[in-house]
């Protein structure tokens, strides 16, 4: 009871082709591999590039420069309490005194803009500009918005 259909001649020429065939599989998952690899080193070497590029957007040398958060966070510039309606009608109240004095205030009474400005002024720290810095252009570019800032103010006097 052997194999029927099978021909004794067709073994020689099957272990032939077979052994050609397994030479090519491994040829084509050889280059498979090898392309692979290659497509692994382009994409780091486009990273790299990537990354070079990134260096020169790094800001990282102007934290010497910036307040820490740390000192930010522990000096808190308003009140942190909680808002309900005691504390609510409180403010309320005391905003409503304090803008009835602003309107009870002579200067405010007669030129309300400058009164408000005077207390900008007073109540806000100077800025501080250095000349280096600042270029010849942008300076010009300055003094014609304050030329027209003072011809539109003198214009609404007349």
């Amino acid at each position: 009871m052997g194999l029927t259909g099978v021909r004794s001649g067709s073994k020689d020429k099957d272990s032939k082709s077979s052994s050609k065939r397994k030479l090519e599989k491994k040829l084509s998952f050889y280059n498979k591999v090898h392309n692979a690899i290659e497509k692994k080193s382009t994409k780091k070497k486009k990273l790299r590039s990537r990354q070079k590029k990134l260096k020169a957007y790094d800001l990282s040398g102007l934290s010497e420069f910036l307040p820490d958060l740390e000192s930010l966070a522990r000096t808190p510039t308003v009140k942190d309490e909680k808002i309900n309606c005691k504390s609510r009608q409180a403010l309320v109240k005391k905003e409503a005194a304090r803008m009835q004095a602003v309107l009870k205030d002579p200067s405010f009474m007669k030129d309300p803009f400058e009164a408000i400005h005077k207390h900008l002024l007073a109540t806000q720290p100077p800025m501080q500009e250095d000349n280096k810095s600042v270029s010849k252009g942008k300076k010009k570019e300055k003094k014609k918005r304050v030329k027209k800032a003072k011809s539109s103010t003198q214009d609404m006097e007349m």
